[in-house]
């Protein structure tokens, strides 16, 4: 959305001030807990959707590895929260985070993305940083350009947002902190690409903030280069002059029709702004002052670490002075267009749900170069899988338990009868099939004689 979502990291204890990044937007203030902030200058006119993400110091991470950062612009972020530790890994090289440990396989291996997918929700549990892995895939996604057919020129989920050159970008300022959480599990999982991880990571943060099931399909290729990185500027801006234009303009670029922008827009129900990162918004409120995680900011939700359809309440709404409407949010309710889909996604949940699904995932496969070229798709591990197979002799002897399928299965052949495991039958079935039997060969015999 025009306005990014943004999500904020606490500072170090030995650092300054926190940072801020948007989820989908250029630029804004950027620092966290764990990158020092060393540019809290004049706040940037660019929208920004921001929630803070606490985390810790690791004394391994490089001076080098980091030094790009001290002159990033400001940016404002939608990093959530938490009282508990981050993961803090240190850039791999001066060229980008991955280049050294890229996979040389072209597609994700299925096995490793669902090892990959438990990983994330236990990174997601212990750090509450939903909104800045959204970002993440979003910010790698969202810079394709339908009018450009060559890959990688045309930009998209193509996992280039780990190098250096495309970091340094003022809308991508803080997503360094997205990377370090990551990192471990590209490391653990290196036959998954870097474009699908940062996709399944998105996905797995709106399902496990509430948000409904993505239908995600991964084995999508990395560049390999920094060459290969998109220019500066295709990511939206915050607060133009006419925010329906500019959210038509940029998203229009990404072959996105209007229902998909405000269903994406939705998403901003995640996080909270702080003023002194973005400009926008109040230092405090009564919703943000105890946190989670560093105190302080606006948020647009009551509830800012859950998804769901208030987002689209509260600006309708605007009864509360405390929770934040920008221009690119009030507009979805002035533009003709956009309203339609505003007015039905505050009233039905259900529906905004169906349709976030569906433009989230087509954002993430925007750009992209799977191989195999249709895909991979990963299951849950309770569908998809082979039925249990009932074998008599496992549960001839002993007290071996059955599962609560097989006893499904078990008590639906009873009800079909019109009994049920926990009572007789009515009758005794198999005796009255025996006697049918016997007097059909009776009447048989009689009949020949």
């Amino acid at each position: 959305m025009a306005e990014r979502l943004a999500l904020t990291l606490s500072p170090l204890p030995s650092q300054s001030s926190p940072a801020m990044a948007s989820l989908f937007g250029t630029h804004a203030a950027a620092s966290s807990r764990i990158v020092p902030n060393t540019s809290a200058a004049a706040p940037s006119t660019r929208l920004s959707f921001s929630s803070s993400s606490s985390s810790s110091s690791s004394s391994s991470t490089s001076l080098a590895s980091l030094r790009f950062l001290r002159s990033s612009p400001p940016v404002s972020h939608l990093f959530l929260n938490s009282k508990k530790r981050l993961l803090v890994v240190p850039l791999v090289s001066k060229r980008g985070l991955s280049a050294a440990v890229t996979p040389k396989c072209a597609a994700s291996d299925p096995d490793q993305l669902k090892g990959a997918r438990e990983d994330i929700k236990a990174i997601l549990k212990a750090n509450f940083c939903h909104p800045i892995l959204v970002r993440l895939g979003w910010h790698d996604a969202g810079t394709y350009n339908k009018n450009i057919q060559e890959w990688p020129q045309r930009g998209g989920a193509n996992g280039s947002l780990r190098f250096e050159i495309e970091l340094k970008h003022a809308a991508n300022a803080g997503l360094v902190n997205a990377l370090k959480l990551i990192q471990p599990i590209k490391d653990k999982y290196p036959g998954v690409t870097y474009a699908d991880l940062f996709q399944l990571a998105s996905a797995t943060a709106i399902e496990d903030a509430g948000g409904p099931k993505i239908p995600m399909k991964y084995g999508r290729v990395d560049v390999t280069t920094p060459t290969d990185c998109p220019e500066e500027g295709r990511l939206p801006d915050a607060g133009p002059p006419s925010p329906a234009d500019h959210l038509r303009e940029v998203f229009y670029r990404m072959g996105l029709s209007d229902k998909e922008i405000v269903a994406l827009s939705g998403a901003h129900t995640l996080g909270r702004s702080r003023p002194e990162r973005s400009g926008w918004g109040k230092s405090e409120t009564k919703y943000t002052k105890d946190g989670p995680g560093a105190p302080g900011g606006q948020s647009w939700t009551v509830q800012w670490l859950k998804f769901d359809n208030s987002y689209f309440k509260d600006i309708k709404q605007r009864r509360d002075e405390d929770l934040l409407v920008l221009p690119t949010d009030a507009v979805l309710f002035e533009d003709p267009s956009f309203k339609v889909y505003a007015e039905k996604y505050a009233e039905d949940q259900e529906a905004f749900f169906k349709d976030y699904a569906e433009a989230h995932a087509k954002l993430s496969n925007l750009g992209a170069k799977f191989d195999p070229a249709e895909g991979i798709v990963i299951n849950d591990g309770s569908s998809g899988s082979a039925p249990e197979k009932f074998v008599a002799s496992k549960y001839s002897s002993g007290k071996r338990e059955l599962s609560p399928s097989m006893k499904q299965k078990i008590r639906a052949e009873y009800e079909a009868f019109g009994g049920s495991p926990d009572k007789p039958l009515p009758t005794n079935y198999f005796l009255n099939i025996i006697i049918v039997v016997a007097v059909l060969a009776v009447l048989s015999s009689l009949v020949v004689n």
